[in-house]
């Protein structure tokens, strides 16, 4: 696996975490904030040909 590729991984894997604290703490603008950033992650991924085993991290609000 490339470099890019694992770093890119991690910010995947980084924004869903940002995702799930934001929703825990019911603070719906900084979920907000860490939904564009997976879903820019996510997309940059795609862009390069870079699969993700996991859902897109959303799931019910």
């Amino acid at each position: 696996m490339s470099a890019f590729a694992e770093a890119m991984r991690e910010r995947v894997r980084a924004a869903r975490a940002e995702l799930v604290a934001a929703r825990a703490a019911g603070d719906v603008y900084a979920a907000m904030v860490a939904e564009d950033e997976l879903d820019d992650a996510l997309r940059l991924a795609r862009a390069h040909g870079i699969t993700m085993d996991e859902d897109d991290g959303r799931g019910g609000s």
